[in-house]
């Protein structure tokens, strides 16, 4: 039977902490223990600072006066991409340093000022590379419903330590889905955010190439807007960062609403899906009028999406081409290198007419949210694939173009720049899926506020994987 301290939630854990019910060494202690019981089977969290330094930590935090803030004492950790003071980012590759990092990045600097307390570093593909997580240095993450099964990614050890119980909160990022994949496949709760919601202290293009978001995790949507409310928030390096108060997602979610959800489907055939995820998503979807809104469906074209992601993102692997000595190229795993070639291969007209898409999409998304408040579509094409292929090259009966091919219900949304959530949708066989939820730009709080209305209508949160 689960340690009650690990089956709470993680608005749970922080309002008890809060009144001084529990210390932050009880919960950590409680997720330590999970850890050493779960994760060989799993391998979620391959880096891990010493036991000691964690607890005095913690300890550390008992002692305040006052709460550090929204996560006080609650355990996390950090996707294997970020840097945290002390530990190595391997980025899941062998061709980046094995020495570890002086000081923390953004997302662990926020979460640390926030009172949470870093336990380790959560796998990831290669480089963040593909919705599979699996790399050199750490090896296979395993999906917790079914250990032959693929956990997603690029956030997968992020999503499977969560669907254990290891941590009650976690972070990620999402170019293509890697914040929304791994949560379908592992039932629980991922945000991708609008551009700009968690800023980046070192971006590498202000506008061109910037459509990859870091972003929270949970098990319930609650638990996901508490985390945003310690990364959210102004950077003055990021031109783009957004200046709305962060303390306004920490409130209150409501388990009613009113809005209206328009049902999208596969996009007028954007990409193919197989029956069982799709069958769950659209009854996940029929949660709305249970919840108080409203659902109708829509014939939507989303001109141009799939040509504007492919180009933005090989604008990003021609800066890894460069970033890499080019006599380690050879290390990368193949899928990386034939995505630099991709961006290298850009020409100057590739890049204007991805940009004069881009202004028509916006003017469809635009007039689209005009009509209805929230979007509503599967967040994957399929359910968790075994975990021996590196990527499913059939769905629904037709080929993948490439390994991003099944991937296209997450990387169309991506293209349009709004934020969107994948919460959990039920099973088929064994094996979760999850509904995406897809709002304006810059609506993040009003697709949480509806996300949290639907679970409440239909929660799953409290299944737990059995190991």
């Amino acid at each position: 039977m689960l340690d009650p301290l690990v089956a709470a939630t993680a608005t749970e854990l922080a309002e008890r902490l809060r009144r001084r019910e529990i210390t932050s060494v009880d919960v950590v202690e409680a997720h330590l223990d999970r850890i050493d019981e779960v994760d060989s089977t799993v391998n979620a969290i391959p880096v891990r600072r010493a036991r000691e330094a964690i607890l005095a930590d913690a300890a550390q935090l008992d002692a305040l006066s006052q709460p550090a803030g929204p996560l006080h004492g609650l355990p996390v950790a950090v996707k294997d991409l970020e840097d945290v003071a002390g530990l190595p980012t391997s980025s899941g590759s062998t061709v980046t340093s094995t020495r570890p990092a002086r000081t923390s990045g953004l997302i662990a600097s926020r979460l640390q000022a926030a009172g949470a307390v870093i336990i380790g570093k959560t796998n990831t593909p290669e480089f963040g590379t593909g919705s599979h997580t699996f790399n050199p240095v750490h090896g296979l993450t395993r999906n917790p419903w079914e250990l032959s099964r693929s956990a997603g990614g690029s956030s997968g050890g992020a999503a499977v330590a969560l669907a254990t119980r290891m941590v009650p909160i976690a972070d990620g990022s999402d170019l293509g889905g890697s914040l929304r994949n791994p949560a379908a496949f592992n039932n629980i709760v991922g945000l991708r955010p609008s551009i700009g919601r968690v800023p980046l202290a070192d971006p590498t293009t202000h506008r061109l190439a910037r459509l990859s978001v870091q972003g929270p995790m949970g098990r319930t949507v609650g638990d996901v807007a508490l985390v945003l409310s310690a990364l959210a928030g102004p950077d003055r390096r990021d031109p783009l960062a957004l200046t709305d108060d962060p303390s306004s997602f920490a409130s209150t979610l409501p388990t009613t609403m009113s809005a209206t959800v328009g049902w999208i489907g596969d996009i007028n055939g954007a990409f193919a899906c197989d029956d069982a995820p799709m069958a769950l998503a659209r009854a996940a979807a029929d949660v709305a009028t249970d919840a108080g809104g409203e659902l109708v469906e829509l014939g939507v074209v989303l001109p141009g999406a799939e040509q504007i992601f492919r180009v933005v993102r090989g604008l990003g692997f021609r800066q890894l081409a460069a970033d890499i000595p080019a006599d380690r190229h050879h290390e990368l795993k193949d899928t990386i290198r034939e995505n630099m070639a991709y961006g290298l291969a850009l020409t100057v007209d590739d890049i204007m007419e991805m940009e004069r898409l881009r202004v028509g999409l916006r003017e469809t998304v635009t007039e689209l949210f005009d009509r209805v408040d929230v979007l509503a579509l599967p967040t994957t094409q399929v359910l968790p694939f075994p975990a021996d292929l590196e990527f499913p090259t059939e769905v629904a009966g037709q080929a993948m173009p490439d390994y991003l091919g099944w991937m296209m219900s997450c990387c169309v949304i991506t293209a349009t720049e709004c934020p969107a959530i994948s919460i959990p949708a039920g099973f088929h066989d064994g094996l979760p899926a999850g509904l995406q939820l897809v709002c304006r730009p810059g609506a993040d709080r009003e697709l949480l506020e509806v996300a949290a209305a639907m679970e409440a209508a239909r929660p799953h949160h409290h299944l737990t994987p059995e190991l």
